[in-house]
Order: structure tokens, then sequence, then C-alpha cells
């Protein structure tokens, strides 16, 4: 189930695990059990948690040396040139 988030207009956002079917529903707030609307926010993925930790703002250095060398074309032996690599 995902998580939505909504905002009570006194108590501020909170957030509701409910099913995609009931997302549009509005959901009740857990402190005042007032009707609180939902508010749409950008998704909230790994990627995004990892460069939301990051302290330094330089980018990261990646070398392509450490990658392995892989041969542009591949040789067959046999009578069978289709089946290549197997």
């Amino acid at each position: 189930m995902p998580l939505y988030e909504f905002r009570c207009e006194e108590c501020g956002v909170f957030d509701v695990w409910r099913p995609m079917a009931e997302s549009s529903n509005p959901a009740h707030c857990p402190e005042c059990d007032r009707r609180g609307n939902r508010i749409f926010s950008p998704p909230m993925t790994l990627s995004r948690t990892v460069r939301m930790k990051k302290v330094s703002s330089e980018p990261e250095l990646v070398k392509r040396d450490l990658e392995p060398k892989t041969p542009r074309v591949q040789y067959h032996s046999g009578s069978r040139p289709w089946m290549v690599g197997h």
C-alpha cells in the first residue's frame, strides 16, 4: 500500500497508508480527527534519499577505467554462426 500525505488545517501535514483505490478520499487527522485533504508531493525514491543525505555539494567522480573491457566483435567457432556465444 502506498503512503499518502494529507494536510489538516489545524495540525498540519500527516501521512496515511491506504490502498490506491482510496487515494483521493479525504482522511481524518490523527490529532484532532478533522477532515484533511490530500496534498501532492514527489515520490520518495532511494536515489532521492541518498542525494538528500550527502553533505558535500561536489559531484561524485566516476572513473571508467574500472569497467571491464568487452570485445566489440564476437567470434564464433564451428559451422553455426547464428549460435554466437552459446
